[in-house]
């Protein structure tokens, strides 16, 4: 069918972004569309999407350990799946002015593993919660994690708000840090618990690579193995070494000790980028130059392999 190849060769040519959106949309119909069909049959446990969702049973999380991943692609309702996708877009794409698809792939699934693990703790440890058996579903603790990220790493990045003009990131997590908070004697407390385990994970991924540090390169090593496998490569142990990620490159590194006559012509010397971050810091990416954007996208590349 014409439409299922235009979907295909959409999600085979876009960016890392829009596969994620793409997946998470691609669940949502086939979870509904299944539902719908065994409902309409009177078939029996019509309601799959408790196959797919993260209990706070452990006994159960034992018997269904699968949820653990599923839980981050998959959602209830519309609007659930709406406002998720909507701000994975938007606060995806200023993400990867900074990183890369790599980092984004690492940080989608480290956010929603913090969300999870911190919901599991919460109910199975505060007496507040003890004896509830609660269900998580929903894609927002990797959202929270991408956009505290960013917001963190250039935390005077200025977007434009209806009726509000342009706010910079900072404020706007802030904002989010204190709604969440507050949501934690509502119904949805362990939506609101998820969520904040997504922030501590986007916080702590943007800190650590100021430091040099990427912690997404674990959980992608590992993916490109298996990758690997299923194309048919000959198995390899996944590769941890430590490697300076973004931020400013290691003294001593090869490419900033050379000449610049000698370098590549697409290379963006560590002055050159410190002085466009300093830029964006204090007057918003908005003030940046076509040239600079084009400089910070090369550099942004090049950090991470």
């Amino acid at each position: 069918m014409a439409f299922i190849d235009d979907i295909k060769r959409s999600y085979s040519q876009g960016s890392m972004l829009m596969k994620f959106i793409f997946i998470n949309v691609g669940v949502f119909v086939l979870l509904h569309v299944v539902h719908l069909v065994l409902m309409l049959f009177n078939v029996a446990g019509g309601d799959v999407v408790q196959w797919v969702e993260l209990p706070s049973d452990l006994g159960l999380l034992l018997r269904r350990p699968w949820t653990l991943v599923t839980y981050m692609f998959a959602h209830y309702g519309l609007l659930h799946i709406l406002f998720n996708m909507l701000w994975l877009y938007w606060m995806g794409r200023i993400f990867m002015e900074f990183f890369s698809p790599k980092q984004l792939t690492g940080l989608y699934l480290l956010g929603g593993w913090g969300g999870a693990v911190l919901f599991l703790l919460a109910y199975n440890l505060l007496p507040a919660f003890a004896g509830m058996n609660r269900f998580l579903v929903g894609a927002s603790a990797s959202v929270m994690a991408i956009v505290v990220a960013v917001a963190v790493y250039a935390p005077e990045y200025k977007i434009g708000l209806l009726f509000l003009g342009e706010v910079s990131l900072k404020w706007i997590v802030a904002a989010i840090v204190v709604i969440e908070l507050l949501g934690l004697d509502s119904g949805n407390a362990g939506g609101s618990i998820a969520h904040i385990g997504g922030i501590v994970l986007g916080a702590w991924f943007a800190l650590r690579i100021k430091q040099g540090h990427d912690i997404t390169r674990p959980v992608n090593a590992v993916i490109d193995t298996l990758v690997g496998l299923f194309n048919g490569r000959e198995f390899k142990l996944p590769e941890f070494k430590r490697r300076a990620a973004s931020g400013k490159a290691p003294r001593g590194a090869a490419d900033s000790s050379r000449p610049a006559a000698h370098r590549p012509a697409d290379t963006v010397s560590e002055e050159e980028l410190d002085k466009i971050l300093g830029k964006i810091k204090t007057s918003g990416y908005d003030a940046l130059t076509s040239e600079e954007r084009d400089k910070l996208f090369k550099a942004s590349r090049r950090r991470t392999p």
